[in-house]
């Protein structure tokens, strides 16, 4: 896959995102209930809830809706929920593998509105392993190529966290995605910030084994469609999924 390719299909796909900043929010804030109840309220000594804080302030979340996150993950007021995660599997157009990620505290809901927007839209449910086996559990730590007045390379971002042990880095436009073992994700965010640079965000991802190629516009139209569909749904944190979409597509999708 070329990385300007992923970059677009990543824009592509951010503007939706972005176009639902509530529900992005919503999410932002589970993953930090869920960090502190399961690592503890203090951020210094739960790195998992330290990197969803920060994910949380970059996009933009208001300080007091954080703070009552980390208080009811703490186990602080009467308002707490447990969650857990789920993984639900599908396929879309063009044989394309989707891993969706779920964070309720309702299963029972969650797998009526998830299997909904996947047969509404033109997706399969897929049977239990058949998607997940291809794809592997990597931490991901996202730095902005553009630092203050400067701009960083590949070269000083691999100087910085030689020693933490990534297993690469990807070049996805205006932005590196530092991909490492996820028991070392700690130790390459710190060699990011030890070195001065400051990082996007640092999470433990989903990355497929191989890509499925979608070669006309009508395919990707509806796996575009079918993915948003599911981003809406109110349990769901994540979509993970295998497309390799050409750039002329990718194009004529934004005209």
């Amino acid at each position: 896959m070329s990385g300007h390719s992923k970059w677009a299909t990543t824009k592509h796909k951010k503007a939706a995102i972005d176009a639902k900043r509530g529900k992005l929010f919503a999410n932002l804030i589970k993953k930090i209930e869920v960090a502190a109840r399961l690592g503890g309220p203090d951020p210094a000594g739960n790195p998992t809830l330290y990197d969803a804080i920060q994910k949380a302030k970059k996009n933009s979340v208001p300080n007091d809706n954080i703070d009552r996150a980390v208080k009811r993950g703490g186990g602080e007021g009467s308002d707490g929920v447990d969650y857990v995660e789920i993984m639900y599997e599908a396929y879309g157009a063009g044989g394309v593998a989707l891993l969706i990620e779920v964070l309720t505290d309702n299963r029972n809901r969650s797998a009526s509105d998830v299997k909904v927007a996947i047969t509404r839209n033109g997706g399969t449910q897929a049977d239990v392993g058949s998607v997940s086996r291809i794809y592997d559990r990597k931490g991901v730590v996202v730095v902005a190529k553009k630092q203050g007045a400067s701009e960083i390379s590949e070269d000083d971002l691999l100087e910085a966290t030689l020693d933490a042990e990534p297993e690469d880095i990807d070049d996805v436009g205006e932005a590196f995605e530092i991909v490492c073992d996820p028991a070392v994700l700690v130790d390459v965010r710190k060699a990011v910030q030890a070195a001065g640079l400051d990082y996007e965000s640092a999470d433990v991802e989903f990355r497929a084994q191989y890509d499925q190629a979608i070669d006309t516009k009508e395919a990707a139209e509806k796996l575009f469609k079918l993915i948003d569909a599911i981003e809406d749904v109110d349990d769901v944190q994540n979509v993970y999924s295998n497309e390799d979409v050409p750039d002329e597509i990718l194009a004529e999708l934004e005209d």
